[in-house]
């Protein structure tokens, strides 16, 4: 018997917070591993969910993935789970990929802590790859990636440079996987969001801005994301003036947005 699992990172707040709380009722999954740093926040997830359920298939693991030795870590527990599923005559299959975790720093790359930016692309880019590495030979057919890449991602953004670079990274990445991937039948989809209701801005401003600006529901946007990528669409932009915004980048191309954003974009920061 396959033995069905969700994984989902940045699970502790905003989009993968909502992610498993979407999915957490879907009876395709008997298992819901749900990664972040922050432990109090994950048992309080995890606890609220199989309480709702009425079961314990919401698993929190603990792990900074920032740093590449908890790739591996993750790795060895899947392995650990093949070989106990194995002395049952079962088998693992990793349902449900969800790459949410990552982070973003407002204002100009040379006014902004340098170790703050490598940290940002282990994480954003790093963490990502490692991860789809390690759990694409536990995927069979009909299994699905959802990697969260941005707006950011079809712009290059002044005052938002490494961010938007980090992000541009993962769509490229996510769409050639999808091209590699298609003969085994696992899809492969870019969650490409504009400003949403997280705790987004709060990090990336260092706590000068509580709260992302004009942002929309969580729930709205993990909800037309899972159906975007059960639909086998390579990416999944939700509201329809950022699929204007996706649009505009090839008119007005990379440097002439760089341009703008960094004369006219001015977020608050704090050092």
């Amino acid at each position: 018997m396959m033995i069905n699992i969700a994984i989902i990172t940045g699970a502790s707040s905003g989009m993968g917070k909502e992610f498993a709380n979407q999915i957490s009722t879907n009876s395709l999954y008997d298992e819901i591993w749900i990664i972040a740093r922050r432990k109090d926040k994950l048992d309080e997830i995890s606890l609220q969910l199989n309480n709702q359920t009425n079961s314990k298939k919401v698993i929190p693991i603990v792990l900074d993935i920032s740093k590449k030795e908890s790739i591996f870590i993750l790795q060895n527990e899947l392995l650990k789970k093949q070989q106990e599923l194995s002395l049952l005559n079962n088998s693992l299959n990793i349902q449900l990929l969800i790459n949410n975790a990552g982070f973003g720093t407002y204002g100009p790359f040379d006014d902004t802590d340098i170790n703050k930016e490598m940290e940002m692309v282990d994480l954003n880019c790093t963490a990502l790859t490692g991860i789809t590495g390690i759990s694409i030979p536990f995927m069979h057919e009909g299994s699905q990636i959802i990697n969260t890449a941005s707006m950011a991602s079809y712009w290059a953004l002044g005052n938002f440079a490494v961010y938007g670079a980090s992000k541009a990274y993962v769509l490229s990445f996510t769409i050639a996987l999808a091209a590699e991937l298609k003969h085994k039948g696992i899809k492969v989809c870019a969650l490409c969001p504009g400003p949403v209701s997280t705790e987004f801005a709060n990090v990336a401003s260092n706590g000068e801005r509580k709260e992302v600006k004009h942002g929309v529901e969580t729930s709205k946007v993990v909800k037309h994301c899972l159906k975007q990528a059960s639909k086998n669409r390579k990416t999944a932009i939700y509201a329809f003036k950022w699929k204007i915004e996706a649009f505009g980048s090839h008119l007005f191309g990379k440097y002439l947005g760089a341009w703008a954003t960094y004369k006219f974009c001015k977020r608050p920061y704090k050092k």
